[in-house]
């Protein structure tokens, strides 16, 4: 199946304040992504059923990269702290629903 990748501004927010390398980083999971998306480890929410994350870090910083499988689109949502554990995720998702009714 062909998915469509769209990024929520917010994520896009976060990617360009970025350097080169980490943004080449992401380029390369997100087109791992397109691959297969079901590759990664599914996690919990209340919210979506098919909500994934990517283990990458950043700056020496544990960094988790959170998606959504909407078929046929996969919507990237944000980039977490590792250190700040999952608590804003539910937040974040919500930002899924606004930008994409």
């Amino acid at each position: 199946m062909n998915y469509e990748i769209k990024a929520l501004r917010f994520f896009q927010d976060q990617v360009l304040d970025l350097d080169k390398k980490s943004k080449r980083i992401i380029n390369d999971k997100i087109r791992l992504i397109k691959e297969n998306p079901y590759r990664y480890k599914r996690i919990r929410s209340k919210q979506y059923s098919k909500v994934f994350r990517i283990r990458f870090s950043i700056f020496r910083s544990e960094t988790r990269l959170i998606y959504v499988i909407l078929e046929p689109n996969i919507v990237l949502v944000c980039l977490l702290d590792r250190k700040d554990d999952y608590k804003n995720l539910e937040k974040y998702l919500n930002m899924v629903k606004e930008e994409n009714p």
